[in-house]
């Protein structure tokens, strides 16, 4: 059964058909020819497909397109602002360029999008599993960008460059072995 739907993908209001069936990922990727977020696992399990849906990050592998029918969708691309000819980096994707939080980069955009998410939910103060003190704010150590970031693998083990890459811009000082 098809239905039309709504996004805002990347800033840009999008309109089309879909089947019931079909995950935001497929959209993304298939039908809108947003490249940015990947298929890895294509169950949940690997964090390639990370975006920001609705401000928050998402697995869009596991996500049908259908239930976000109205929805922003922000991928690493999105991140990306311009100002005349100049491209300027998100804050996350210079801090990955400048660390080197990528080797092969298949992982690179679901990592950028997770962390903008991670440092939003710091922001907000919200406990993960390691949060020791749950009254006051949320500490961004290294235990806990580690636990936030779990759901995002990298196969080239790029992670010392993702942890110094996300501390940096949680304006924490470097830390121990990665």
């Amino acid at each position: 059964m098809e239905t039309r739907i709504r996004l805002t993908v990347d800033g840009r209001q999008r309109e089309t058909s879909v089947d019931t069936r079909t995950t935001l990922l497929d959209l993304l990727r298939e039908r809108l020819d947003v490249t940015s977020p990947k298929k890895g696992c294509d169950h949940g399990q690997c964090g390639s497909c990370t975006v920001l849906l609705d401000g928050r990050r998402h697995l869009t592998c596991l996500a049908l397109a259908v239930a976000y029918d109205g929805s922003e969708v922000v991928t690493a691309a999105g991140l990306t602002g311009s100002e005349g000819d100049d491209e300027t980096l998100h804050p996350v994707q210079q801090a990955f360029l400048d660390h080197d939080g990528y080797q092969c980069g298949y992982c690179t955009p679901g990592q950028v999008c997770s962390a903008v998410g991670v440092l939003r939910e710091l922001g907000e103060g919200h406990p993960s599993h390691v949060t020791e003190d749950l009254t006051g704010p949320v500490a961004a150590d290294d235990d806990e960008l580690r636990e936030r970031m779990s759901g995002n693998l990298c196969r080239c083990g790029a992670y010392p460059g993702i942890l110094a890459a996300v501390r940096e811009v949680a304006g924490q000082p470097a830390g121990g072995i990665a």
